[in-house]
């Protein structure tokens, strides 16, 4: 029965070990700045990790009054290549944490 005890106690080190390797991380990604373009660099939008858009840059030549509609889009696909990039790092870096523990 002692020897259970040990092993469950070692085991609750572990988890609590890897929380907090998974709290650095997440905090690490949240930091990072995540930058979605479109049309060779006409727009940027630059997110945090957290999902927040931290800058917009639109190139002057793209601005038409006539065609806010393209403007729109533009805007749209670097958000959402953003907000790809955010995944794909998210899931590279804490994904290795669900792999690892038991039950997953």
């Amino acid at each position: 029965m002692k020897g259970n005890m040990g092993n469950m106690q070692g085991m609750m080190k572990q988890m609590q070990k890897m929380q907090k390797q998974v709290e650095e991380t997440q905090e690490v990604i949240n930091t990072t700045e995540f930058v979605g373009v479109a049309s060779n660099d006409l727009v940027k939008v630059t997110m945090t990790g957290d999902k927040k858009v931290v800058d917009v840059q639109i190139a002057a030549e793209v601005v038409d009054p006539e065609d806010v509609e393209m403007l729109q889009d533009l805007v749209l696909m670097a958000t959402n290549q953003a907000l790809e990039k955010i995944e794909v790092e998210t899931k590279e870096k804490l994904g290795k944490f669900a792999k690892s523990m038991p039950g997953f």
